[in-house]
């Protein structure tokens, strides 16, 4: 499968769905004109990262999230997307018919039909204004946790899976996936450079992002598709490095910027089965008796 990563500059809060919608056109035709079957758009694609901002204003928070899908600003991107013939996973705000709200990303077929949907598990930052930071992360504050767990699908003979931003860091996002067989995880990030509680890590962010996605490609044997939506956006800067890799945790195709570009490479699944059977056959070697305290304990309890 030919996979493109569509990655997005900065998006004003004042942008327009629409005009949001008319640059992701843009990549879609591209995407079609460099051979790509699928197309990966980032997380929260539709507007401007929103929890960097304290809000207490129901309407003001509701005029971020999405009631239906596809609705009157991404009709237009799911007709052009079918009439291309290309499916694509696209992230946005969520508000369900019963008023609970996530950070979702689906999956759709090149048909227009929504395939696979996942709802971000791990929230990162805070609920609480922290007026000290210089921007806020209130993902805890807007978003719940995600409801889905990580679910698989099979596309066009591919098993694909999902996650979103802070998911990455965590291996166990990818174990669960890969415990399905998963030879494609599609992921898109909103990643602050700077880290207000630990700013001495803030040179590292590109590192860290690349190194959990590596790690997370080669231990699952999977391809890991990665997009960001980068650059300079409301006086917060966001990494860029969109990048594929490769079950062996190689990147193969990575951004040279932070505005709005495409990177493309052809995701072999016979290279997932090639590690699947060898160095990660997990039907082989795991060892799960071993494991309980992955899903018994939370957080860390060193020894008295």
């Amino acid at each position: 499968m030919i996979v493109a990563g569509a990655q997005l500059g900065p998006i004003a809060r004042a942008d327009t769905r629409a005009n949001v919608v008319k640059r992701m056109l843009a990549l879609l035709h591209e995407a079609k004109s460099r051979g790509a079957e699928l197309v990966v758009f980032p997380e929260l694609a539709l507007t401007t990262f929103f929890p960097r901002w304290w809000m207490q204003d129901a309407a003001e928070i509701d005029a971020f999230f999405e009631r239906e899908m596809p609705g009157p600003h991404t009709t237009a991107l799911f007709d052009e997307a079918r009439r291309l013939g290309l499916g694509f996973s696209l992230g946005y705000a969520e508000k369900t018919a019963d008023g609970h709200r996530y950070n979702t990303s689906i999956l759709v077929d090149a048909g227009g039909r929504i395939v696979l949907r996942y709802r971000k598990i791990h929230l990162p930052g805070h609920a609480e204004h922290e007026p000290w930071r210089p921007f806020q992360h209130l993902e805890k504050r807007y978003f719940e946790v995600g409801d889905l767990g990580w679910p698989v699908t099979r596309e066009n003979g591919v098993v694909v899976g999902m996650c979103i931003c802070n998911d990455r860091r965590w291996p166990e996002t990818y174990r669960v996936m890969g415990l399905q067989g998963v030879e494609l995880v599609l992921l898109g990030y909103n990643t602050p450079i700077h880290n207000p509680p630990a700013p001495e890590q803030d040179h590292l962010a590109g590192f860290h992002n690349h190194l959990s996605m590596q790690a997370g490609a080669y231990q699952n044997a999977t391809w890991v598709v990665g997009v960001a939506k980068a650059g300079r956006e409301e006086g917060c800067d966001l990494l860029g490095q969109s990048a594929i890799i490769a079950p062996s945790g190689e990147i193969v195709a990575m951004a040279a910027t932070v505005g709005d570009e495409l990177i493309v490479a052809r995701c072999d699944p016979e290279l997932c089965r090639n590690y699947k059977a060898t160095m990660f056959n997990f039907a082989k070697h795991r060892r799960p008796e071993h494991y309980r305290l992955i899903v018994e304990r939370t957080g860390a309890i060193p020894p008295a």
